[in-house]
């Protein structure tokens, strides 16, 4: 019996292909879409879940009050991790963590050249505590290996990458920094592309602190950096919230008074350090809970509107099945039988839809990179992949079967029979129309997302930053004792490079991800202000290079050292000086010393749009100058390149040439945002096909039902563009009720998401009249097709055939 079900379920997909076709398609691009909205949210979702300790390791954080907010900030002071040691003994382990991005590892060659690499991340200072928290399996080696200053540790892909087999790594001698000789000690297991902490290079911690000053890090409580965090493991009888009570009396006893009200340690559990966005990690991204859970529901549409098609399509398509349901229930076919049919035939389309989206899903993966933070060895089909897939196809076959099984089954077999199923079919109608009402909400709520994504994205990539961010070639600058006296020869020679506008030594551009702040005295106060300040190090050509307008004084006079302090708009704003040219004169004290305010810079934006204007004073210090900017004419630009580089690689031989330009480096930080928006315009377009088949669908079923009525129309006289009105009208309601039902959701969302940007667009009605004029368009250009070709039909046969 099974057999013969399917058998004639087959029969029908292929006597209707047409309906098959559209069926088969709007569900396996529905289900390929999800698919891959699955592999990117249970990416996501499964950072660090693999340490077998992941429900009690937390991380180490804090936050400073000021009177206009709360500063958060992962990194710590350098004497936190003994003094944890000492005062919570209940902790099961306290492990400490030093990043060096960037790093340059060098592999010695014998009588060749030696192998250079640089590390953007995955460099750490570890201490051995590490391993007894975090799961790692070991190829050579353990952890008492790193007890000892002057040993590292690879993970395989980089023992491999630097010495051809991992087996080969042990015992022999690599040089971090061109300072910092290091034997390999051993050698662990690649750790899994989802995590926020990768491993590769591992230092043991001791031998940080004689190259303290070359990595910025200190023993003094008052100085902090993000480069150093601390993780504990907590026992399951201790509470993270008692550890942060407790942290109350530590900063009392480790700070004064005035600073320890304003400082609050707590713990970070690790299952939200890839989702706590008020804090970095050590990954390459973090990411909202909520970006996630709107990719899902997302996908959960995407899949919910093809199923609508098939449901649209099969109930349009009942009428030419009356006689045939009326048959088999004269011949004693009983109403389950006939549910299990139309099941069967819905599960056939299920399957082949899910075998064509398996495919486009394996073709399109390769850009799923591009579109999120997924890497690209990931793989798209897994276990979990599977399991998710076996789950839709039952699921999709339920939803999208069990109405019209339940329609067709119902039919009284003297009404199918004389094929007047529909003259009481007034609700089946209403219920269509309602489904595509909803499949055109759904489509409307993803247009307006798109318009006002890319809107915003258009905006930040056109506003105004405060300086000039194009044709500025950035380069590393070597800071170390040997280096520096080569600073001003190396400025003179890339300023004589024809296509060289203007060269700059700096601590950083006006735009990076540098936090460096301070707190600050103001004009001989006896106390420090209640806010800190950023701090931007540099020389004189920075003001030109990148473009930054002096709107009082002047700039600090050139030196190596600070003498002279530059600030900008905000900070003036901040200290209630309403004109810029009355602080000037005025002292400001920073690590110590007091110096003269000699200038006023015109407001620049120091990091993203998400942020506001920070306070900020500029001065100059040499020996922080970690970056060159060149800002480059545009003509002969390849020619103006390959000599800087034979400069830098001259006047630096040991070293990488790693040559990035600043404009890049912008455009990242809005990375997620920018994939985000043009996965808003995928979908939106996945979205309004779908919902053109929909459309297809009920259009389709009109055109049965009112075939009598359309040849009647046309015997009296009416022409073909009337008929269309007569389709388009009901359509067009359905879509502005849609429209009513889209806008208020629409813009409850897109809110939601420009409040993570201080500067954002507006959100004007132009942008929803948008929505539906878009929507307007494509339901009357996927109705017109059916509705003319039901205008041109044969009167005559419309009305025998009825």
């Amino acid at each position: 019996m099974f057999i013969h079900y399917l058998t004639i379920a087959w029969r029908n997909l292929l006597r209707h292909k047409a309906n098959s076709v559209i069926n088969i398609t709007g569900l396996a691009i529905g289900i390929a879409a999800c698919l891959l909205i699955f592999r990117v949210v249970r990416f996501e979702l499964g950072h660090d879940t693999f340490h077998k300790n992941y429900k009690q390791l937390y991380r180490v954080v804090k936050h400073d009050a000021y009177p206009d907010g709360l500063v958060y900030e992962e990194g710590m002071p350098g004497p936190v991790t003994a003094a944890m040691r000492v005062d919570f003994p209940q902790i099961s382990a306290i492990s400490e963590v030093f990043s060096s991005y960037g790093s340059q590892i060098t592999i010695p060659s014998g009588t060749q050249a030696p192998k250079k690499f640089t590390e953007s991340s995955g460099v750490l200072f570890i201490d051995t505590s590490f391993f007894h928290m975090f799961t790692t399996k070991w190829l050579s080696g353990n952890a008492s290996v790193l007890a000892q200053p002057g040993k590292v540790v690879l993970d395989k892909e980089h023992a491999e990458r630097y010495f051809g087999q991992w087996q080969e790594a042990t015992g022999k001698t690599i040089t971090m920094d061109n300072q910092i000789p290091l034997m390999v000690a051993g050698v662990i297991e690649n750790q899994p592309l989802s995590t926020d902490i990768p491993l590769s290079v591992l230092v043991s911690f001791s031998t940080l602190p004689p190259y303290g000053n070359r990595y910025n890090y200190t023993q003094r409580w008052q100085h902090s950096t993000s480069n150093h965090q601390i993780f504990v493991l907590l026992p399951s009888a201790v509470t993270p919230a008692s550890i942060n009570k407790q942290f109350t009396s530590f900063t009392r006893k480790y700070y004064d008074e005035e600073v320890a009200a304003k400082k609050t340690f707590f713990l970070q559990p690790l299952k939200d350090l890839h989702f706590d966005t008020r804090f970095g990690n050590m990954g390459d991204h973090t990411t909202s809970r909520t970006t996630l859970l709107t990719l899902a529901l997302i996908g959960g549409f995407v899949v919910m509107m093809a199923a609508i098609n098939f449901i649209n399509l099969c109930t349009a398509q009942a009428a030419t099945r009356a006689k045939e349901i009326g048959v088999r229930k004269v011949l004693g076919g009983r109403r389950q039988q006939i549910i299990f049919q139309v099941l069967s035939e819905t599960a056939i389309v299920v399957s082949l839809a899910l075998l064509l989206a398996s495919g486009i899903a394996f073709v399109a993966k390769p850009s799923l990179s591009l579109l999120s933070s997924v890497p690209a060895a990931v793989a798209l089909f897994s276990k979990d992949a599977f399991l998710f897939l076996l789950a839709t196809g039952v699921a999709v076959t339920l939803l999208a079967g069990l109405y019209p099984a339940f329609i067709l089954s119902g039919f009284a077999p003297v009404e199918a029979l004389k094929n007047k199923i529909y003259q009481k079919g007034g609700a089946r109608i209403s219920l269509r129309r309602v489904l595509v009402v909803t499949q055109f909400a759904i489509s409307q709520v993803l247009i307006i997302g798109t318009i006002i994504a890319v809107k915003q994205m258009n905006y930040i990539r056109q506003a105004d930053l405060g300086f000039n961010k194009d044709a500025i070639l950035l380069l590393d600058n070597i800071t170390d004792s040997t280096s520096l006296p080569k600073v001003a020869t190396l400025q003179q020679q890339l300023q004589q490079v024809s296509g060289v506008k203007a060269v700059s030594f700096c601590s950083d551009p006006p735009s990076s991800s540098n936090d460096w702040s301070s707190n600050f005295y103001f004009n001989h106060a006896a106390k420090d202000e209640s806010f800190d300040i950023f701090l931007k190090i540099a020389d004189t050509a920075y003001f030109n290079t990148y473009g930054l307008q002096l709107i009082a004084g002047r700039s600090f006079t050139a030196s190596d050292t600070t003498r002279e302090v530059v600030v900008n708009e905000m900070l003036c704003n901040k200290l209630g000086i309403r004109e810029a040219k009355d602080i000037l004169g005025k002292d400001i004290r920073l690590g110590g010393k007091w110096y003269p305010i000699t200038g006023v810079v015109k407001d620049f934006k120091a990091s993203s749009l998400r942020e506001e204007v920070r306070p900020i004073a500029l001065f100059s210090r040499k020996e922080f100058y970690g970056t060159i900017g060149v800002k480059l004419s545009g003509a002969g630009l390849s020619t103006s390149l390959a000599a800087i580089k034979e400069i830098w690689e001259r006047t630096y031989p040991d070293y990488v040439y790693n040559p990035s330009f600043l404009d890049e480096k912008i455009a990242n930080f809005y990375q997620q945002e920018t994939q985000l928006a043009v996965l808003y315009k995928l979908f939106a377009g996945i979205a309004i096909f779908i919902s053109c088949l929909g459309v297809y669908g009920l259009i389709s079923f009109l055109a049965i039902q009112k075939t009598k009525e359309v040849g009647i129309r046309k015997t009296l006289g009416a022409s073909a563009a009337s008929i269309v009105v007569l389709f388009s009208r009901e359509f067009t309601l359905l879509v502005v009720a849609a429209f009513v039902i889209a806008t208020p959701i629409g813009w409850w969302l897109m809110s939601h998401w420009l409040q993570g940007f201080v500067y954002r667009i507006p959100m004007e009605i132009t942008i929803f009249l948008l929505a539906i004029a878009i929507s307007l368009l494509i339901a009357w250009i996927t109705v017109s097709y059916k509705a003319i070709k039901a205008s041109l039909a044969n009167p005559v046969k419309s009305l025998q055939n009825n």
